[in-house]
């Protein structure tokens, strides 16, 4: 009896045999998941601070795997996870000091715009020629992301990652559209390509026509990429000009940088006071102009002679015109503004900021927001108003486009400076809020980037983040510390002429959005009749 118990008891404990089965099962359903949310964190890892441009190649890869043939709530899903896995790091920074509920809240509907692409990748996948019309694709979801909610939030185009890469001289071709492009294009050919190996190996007919493409997918990019080598130039057309760019730092990193507003712009008229005395010690040149960062000046100089006798002093000892930062005040409303400040003469000219931060320097949705939490409204008590007009000063001769800070991630920001006469570029910045984040790095890349679009230099004076000068290559030739006192001083080349990019402007992005509207059109009536056959 003792004998037949234990056996029974044996038996109640054993496992049926089908459950490891089921079990493995269950978890082979993850993979997919596992995989698009580990793609998006490679794809993340390929941006700036890193130069590991390339890993976005495979990132797209194992994408275009995960999304191959699967039904439109699949794609959706597996689209969202990617996009949580790239974009919740990349923008950690927007919850550094505010905490992490904006920053959730804005990864999370930015996510939902590549859960979208992914639907529509996943439709094209059974296309011929899929990489074309799914890379077509992510390029419209860029433009989309770009534009709406708030007019938009370009951050983490796929070419804002590649200012280290062989692709970067597409930019000079069609802008920052088809520079991405060219990226997806050639991490979906290279899973085309692996997929057919795979396929070859394991006895499949392999069509040559699906092989050629694939191939073509991968070669085409980068053979355009070395073809447009010779857009990318640093040749002064204009003769030069020697820049000064002034990194004031601010008394304490976070929101509360500006507390001490008079601080924060006696530390920047304190290090142009230094750079003069180096000046006339004959340890570097007198530059032709200076360039303040944004909110160098919080308190109006227009309005406040303590402010204007401060600017006026640094622009009387440096001996040249200064492009200040001000926080203005003009008819009731609140402007980011740069102002042009000769030693002679004071302010001679102004550009406000037209493309503003939501959130950061307006509010929308203003009473919502407050119903959920009033601290956030509290922060930014007065909306900023937006400027109406691109700003091009004539600094000593040199015409000095602006684009400030937030406006370098949009391509007709910084293209309309150029269209209207810019030399040179400059990025006003304020880092403070965002503390050692790599946000700065981030935008130093959108800023590289664009400097091999439009063929100009581009400066990057920052009140604490890293200032850089930047030759129309790309290539740093100065830069700072961050959340330091500094100052740059370089001689740089002035451009005139304009690449194919800055003379089509938006065209190369709309003709990629329609191509991904035919294929995706495409994709959906070859569905339709093949619900109809199988009906039949």
């Amino acid at each position: 009896m003792t004998v037949t118990a234990t056996s029974v008891g044996q038996s109640d404990q054993l496992e049926p045999p089908a459950a490891p089965a089921a079990r493995g099962r269950r978890l082979l359903r993850l993979v997919p998941a596992v995989a698009a949310a580990l793609s998006g964190v490679l794809l993340y890892v390929s941006f700036p601070p890193r130069t590991l441009w390339w890993l976005a190649l495979p990132a797209f890869a194992v994408f275009g795997w995960v999304l191959r043939d699967r039904s439109w709530k699949a794609a959706l899903g597996l689209g969202y996870l990617f996009g949580l896995g790239f974009l919740l790091p990349l923008l950690v920074w927007t919850g550094v000091e505010v905490g992490p509920g904006p920053w959730l809240a804005l990864v999370a509907i930015e996510a939902l715009f590549v859960g979208l692409v992914g639907v529509g990748v996943a439709a094209v996948s059974r296309l011929p020629a899929w990489p074309v019309w799914a890379a077509a694709l992510w390029i419209a979801g860029e433009a989309v992301r770009a534009r709406v909610p708030f007019r938009g939030f370009p951050w983490g185009k796929i070419a804002f990652g590649q200012a280290d890469g062989v692709f970067l001289p597409l930019a000079a071709v069609g802008g920052t559209p088809v520079l991405g492009f060219a990226v997806v294009l050639c991490g979906f050919g290279l899973c085309e390509a692996v997929r057919l190996a795979v396929a070859a190996r394991g006895t499949r007919t392999v069509r040559r026509s699906a092989a050629t493409v694939a191939l073509l997918s991968v070669a085409v990019p980068v053979a355009a990429a070395v073809a447009a080598r010779p857009l990318v130039s640093d040749k002064a057309e204009d003769g030069t000009a020697t820049v000064a760019v002034i990194q004031g730092n601010v008394p304490r990193l976070g929101l509360e940088f500006n507390a001490q507003r008079r601080a924060v712009l006696d530390y920047h008229a304190r290090e142009t006071q230094r750079l003069a005395a180096e000046v006339e010690a004959g340890k570097v040149p007198r530059p032709d102009f200076v360039l303040w960062p944004e909110n160098s000046s919080d308190i109006d100089p227009l309005a406040n002679p303590d402010a204007a006798a401060v600017i006026d002093a640094a622009a009387k000892r440096i001996g040249a015109p200064i492009s200040v930062g001000g926080v203005v005040e003009r008819d009731g409303k609140l402007f980011n503004e740069q102002i042009l400040w000769d030693p002679q003469k004071g302010p001679l000219d102004t550009y406000d900021k037209r493309q503003i931060q939501p959130f950061g320097e307006y509010l929308p949705l203003r009473s919502l927001i407050g119903a959920i939490n009033k601290d956030w409204t509290s922060m930014i008590r007065q909306d900023f108003s937006r400027g109406s007009k691109p700003g091009v000063f004539d600094m000593d001769g040199s015409k000095v486009g602006l684009a400030t800070c937030y406006e370098a991630a949009f391509d007709w920001a910084v293209r309309d400076t150029v269209t209207h006469g810019a030399q040179m570029i400059s990025v006003p910045s304020n880092n403070a809020t965002f503390d050692r984040s790599e946000m700065t790095y981030q935008q130093l890349a959108m800023s590289r980037v664009r400097a091999v679009e439009h063929s100009r230099t581009v400066t990057v004076p920052v009140t604490s983040g890293v200032s850089a000068v930047i030759m129309p290559d790309g290539k740093i030739a100065r830069k700072t510390g961050m959340f330091v006192a500094d100052s740059l001083v370089q001689k740089v080349p002035l451009r005139s002429s304009e690449t194919p990019a800055t003379r089509l402007g938006i065209l190369p992005e709309i003709a990629l959005v329609l191509v991904a509207a035919a294929g995706l059109g495409w994709a959906v009536a070859a569905g339709v009749r093949g619900r109809r056959a199988g009906g039949v």
